[in-house]
């Protein structure tokens, strides 16, 4: 069976340059990884569930902000683990400070019997489009692709 998630991918123009959000997931497993670790707020749809809404959902659960506006297609993208990730993005900015996750279980160290809430993601950061480049994992960089595509070709219209 064949995972998907869906997610939303913020931008903001600040100062004439374009800049999007991206998250760092929590929990001891990511705690000392950067490059290469962030990703776009995502999840896993629920059952009966649009990508959409299931989007507009986990972002909400990720970053404690509902996601509302005028959203931009950006299709799918199969990640090397095999699960597809469908996005969208959003123009809106928000105060990264203000950004509070939901938590997750989790056995740290693996067999040890200590289990601890960890947020899903401990922190949201605004990057210029070369910096997101490299902090966002690989499966999702085409979105920064698509978004600047999709960008052009609106402002061309």
């Amino acid at each position: 069976m064949t995972v998907h998630s869906g997610g939303i991918l913020l931008f903001r123009r600040l100062a004439g340059r374009l800049q999007v959000l991206l998250v760092h997931p929590g929990g001891p497993y990511w705690e000392k990884k950067d490059a290469g670790a962030w990703s776009i707020p995502k999840g896993l749809f629920e059952e009966n569930e649009g990508p959409l809404e299931a989007a507009r959902r986990e972002f909400a659960e990720e970053t404690g902000f509902d996601a509302e506006g005028e959203f931009i297609a950006l299709g799918e993208l199969t990640q090397p683990s095999k699960k597809i990730v469908h996005a969208w993005a959003l123009e809106c900015d928000l105060d990264t400070t203000r950004i509070k996750s939901n938590t997750f279980a989790l056995e740290w160290p693996p067999d040890s019997g200590h289990v601890e809430d960890y947020p899903e993601i401990d922190k949201g950061q605004w990057f210029d489009i070369d910096e997101a480049r490299k902090k966002i994992t690989g499966g999702q960089a085409g979105f920064i692709d698509r978004l600047i595509d999709r960008l052009k070709t609106n402002s061309n219209n």
